[in-house]
C-alpha cells in the first residue's frame, strides 16, 4: 500500500476551490442566456398577436394591452398601419445577471411581425 506524501496533502479540496468559482460563473451565464432567449419567444409572441388582432379589426389600443400582457416588462410596442398591412414591432431589455456580472450590459430583443388587413364586410 503506497502512502501519499505530505505534499499531496489537501491537493483535491484546493483545486475543488479554485474550479468551484469557474462552475458558479458558467452556471450565471447560462441562466442568463436561458432568460434572454425566453424574453425573445415573448417579444415574437406580442408581435404576432398584436399584428393578428388588428387585422382582424381591433383598435390599436386594445392590440397594444394585448401585445404589452405577452411581452416581458418594460416592453416598447410600435404599430403601422398601412393602406394593406400592419407591421408591429415589440423591443425590450433584458437586464445582466447583476452582482459580478454587472459590468455586463443589458440585451436588446426584438420582433417584427406583419400582417395582411382583412378586407371590411
Amino acid at each position: 500500500m503506497r502512502r501519499r506524501g505530505r505534499g499531496e496533502r489537501g491537493a483535491v479540496t484546493a483545486e475543488l476551490a479554485m474550479a468551484l468559482p469557474l462552475l458558479l460563473a458558467v452556471t450565471v451565464g447560462l441562466v442568463w442566456l436561458l432568460s434572454v432567449g425566453v424574453a425573445q419567444v415573448r417579444v415574437v409572441d406580442a408581435a404576432r398577436e398584436a399584428a393578428r388582432a388588428i387585422a382582424r379589426g381591433e383598435d390599436t389600443p386594445t392590440s397594444v394591452s394585448l401585445a404589452a400582457e405577452a411581452a416581458p416588462a418594460a416592453a416598447r410596442v410600435q404599430v403601422s398601419t398601412g393602406a394593406e398591412a400592419v407591421v408591429v414591432t415589440v423591443s425590450a431589455a433584458v437586464d445582466g445577471p447583476g452582482g459580478l456580472f454587472a459590468f455586463l450590459p443589458s440585451v436588446q430583443v426584438r420582433s417584427v411581425a406583419t400582417a395582411r388587413l382583412e378586407p371590411e364586410s
